[in-house]
């Protein structure tokens, strides 16, 4: 990679506060709105990148992923662009139900990689959009401090893009980060 790459997770939201049992509703999962406690997050984070010289940042198009952008933004004094491909996972018919119904559908963790919840997505399909932001992002700018704000499941799958763990084995050993929590790579 020709660039420097700093993962955000977006702030605590709403939904994650008030419903941690249910899967993100969709396509509502774009007006989830950050709490208190996700605005501090985004400031906290936005002071540990003050010194980092980021010189873009781009953000998933969902709200709290772009309110956090905007936060670290407007803090760092660099501009935002927003990315469809940086969107969280589309539980498709699974939104708004049980977390623990989600999880049943698959026989082992693994098998989200290929299976796909009807009318979603599966950890691929995230795969295959993040590759082809970074592809375009690697192709577009050089020596580069690029700060990518995102969902969980996206920014592990970044995280192992940029690290090139091929090895679905390896790439279950990384944990997801915790909103708020920031990932240089």
């Amino acid at each position: 990679m020709k660039n420097k790459y700093f993962l955000l997770r977006h702030g605590q939201n709403f939904y994650q506060s008030e419903f941690p049992d249910t899967v993100y509703p969709w396509p509502e999962i774009s007006l989830i709105l950050l709490t208190d406690k996700g605005k501090e997050e985004a400031r906290t984070a936005a002071q540990k990148l003050k010194n980092k010289k980021i010189d873009i940042i781009f953000s998933s198009d969902a709200s709290r992923a772009r309110q956090t952008a905007q936060i670290v933004g407007k803090e760092i004094g660099s501009d935002i662009i927003l990315d469809s491909r940086l969107r969280d996972t589309n539980f498709g018919v699974f939104g708004n139900k049980k977390k623990e119904e989600y999880r049943n559908f698959f026989s082992q963790i693994k098998e989200k990689f290929i299976k796909r919840p009807p009318k979603g997505e599966n950890w691929n399909d995230i795969e295959k959009r993040v590759k082809d932001f970074l592809d375009e992002i690697e192709e577009k700018y050089k020596n580069k401090n690029i700060l990518v704000v995102s969902h969980g499941d996206t920014l592990w799958l970044m995280e192992g893009l940029l690290k090139n763990i091929r090895d679905r084995e390896k790439l279950l050993e990384i944990k997801m980060q915790k909103t708020g929590e920031i990932r240089e790579i």
